[in-house]
């Protein structure tokens, strides 16, 4: 007879909570006010230290090393899913069978003490039990893989999870285009093992010859850049062709572009769409939330809200020359094994610059980088 397999059961960590002390009484004012005779019936292991209900361990069972038949017998009520929008307490889960719950989080999701600001994210793969209310309770969130996050306010907030590209959308005007943005999100798609496109969006306004030193500083860099048009339809079937089938993240700043890429790549699909102020030059927030998009042809696009400000997540100073494929041959020469390429002696990097090897624009950018964000909250 097989033996039957056990739960596993790990250490998990929760938040704080605030409940109160364990004591129900002060010892010391009864004491005073002549109540002794009640102090010889108190419970004498009783703890002063946050024991019992204020530990903030606790031993959660689960049956994630089991294979999903296994799991699926022991819990026959859970249904699979992925989140394609999580907005304050509510989710919206899309089941393999094309339903949509709108989902609560389980307590004890929501009481784990972890980096980032929510427990359950667009894109999760999640198991949750449901009912013929079409309302349900998730219970169970699958490890991530491909996480695009940031650092908002000291936590890190993913803006999607589970995802196979992330087109960078930027537009050459209305607004003007920030490399520095673009860098950004390279850095953070090279972490997370995520593919990232380029997309140069709203080419219509401007002669396309002027854009081709840039198209082949990140040519060279192994990053593909597609150069499309929402108003006048230039290389949203291409876009289409190569989304199809995977699971994709849009992000940019707000204004370039990404509802009316959407739009074009997915007719009837009418995603607002709003103007870029005359007065600024920057775009108004129309998506207000990350939010999964099924396409004809397979797979799902990520609708982000739009960002002016992506600050990175868990990558230090020390990383990102690395992570540059322009700048990362040239990091293992360098005589300090810490260098940052700033103003140390005999770095190779430096070096690689002064002959033209490296683009001074990419050395930089490279530069504002680590003296504008990462080396200030050092």
């Amino acid at each position: 007879m097989a033996k039957k397999k056990k739960n596993a059961k790990q250490r998990a960590s929760f938040r704080k909570s605030h409940q109160g002390r364990v004591r129900d009484a002060d010892l010391t004012r009864d004491y005073r006010d002549g109540k002794s005779d009640k102090l010889a019936d108190l419970n004498l292991g009783e703890r002063v230290s946050g024991k019992g209900d204020l530990t903030r361990k606790r031993t959660v069972v689960s049956d994630a090393d089991q294979s999903d038949k296994d799991a699926s017998a022991t819990h026959p009520q859970l249904r699979s899913g992925r989140v394609i929008s999580a907005h304050g307490l509510k989710c919206k889960v899309l089941d393999d069978q094309g339903s949509i719950y709108e989902c609560a989080i389980r307590q004890v999701l929501k009481s784990l003490s972890i980096d980032g600001r929510s427990a359950v994210v667009a894109g999760d793969l999640v198991r949750f039990r449901g009912d013929t209310n079409i309302d349900g309770m998730i219970e169970h969130v699958e490890p991530r893989r491909g996480i695009i996050s940031r650092t908002s306010r000291g936590q890190q907030h993913v803006l999607v999870a589970n995802v196979d590209y992330l087109l960078i959308i930027a537009s050459v005007a209305e607004p003007s285009l920030k490399p520095v943005l673009i860098d950004r999100f390279l850095l953070t798609a090279s972490q997370c093992n995520v593919q990232p496109v380029l997309v140069l969006n709203k080419i219509d306004l401007v002669e396309p010859v002027s854009l081709q030193q840039l198209i082949g500083v990140y040519a060279a860099m192994g990053v593909r850049v597609l150069m499309t048009s929402a108003e006048t339809g230039v290389g949203v079937d291409y876009l289409r062709h190569l989304i199809a089938g995977k699971q994709t993240a849009l992000a940019g700043q707000s204004g370039v572009g990404k509802s009316s890429l959407l739009n074009a790549i997915k007719p009837g699909l009418g995603l607002a769409v709003g103007r870029v102020s005359q007065d600024n030059s920057k775009g108004r927030h129309t998506t207000t939330a990350t939010t999964l998009i099924p396409l004809d042809d397979g797979g799902a696009v990520f609708d982000t809200p739009g960002i002016r400000q992506f600050k990175l997540w868990d990558i230090s100073a020390e990383e990102v020359a690395g992570l540059m494929p322009d700048l990362r041959p040239y990091v293992s020469g360098c005589r300090y094994g810490n260098c940052l390429h700033l103003s140390e002696d005999d770095c190779a990097v430096k070096d690689a610059v002064a002959d033209a090897r490296i683009d001074a624009r990419r050395y930089d950018a490279y530069c504002h980088l680590l003296e504008s964000d990462l080396l200030l909250d050092e």
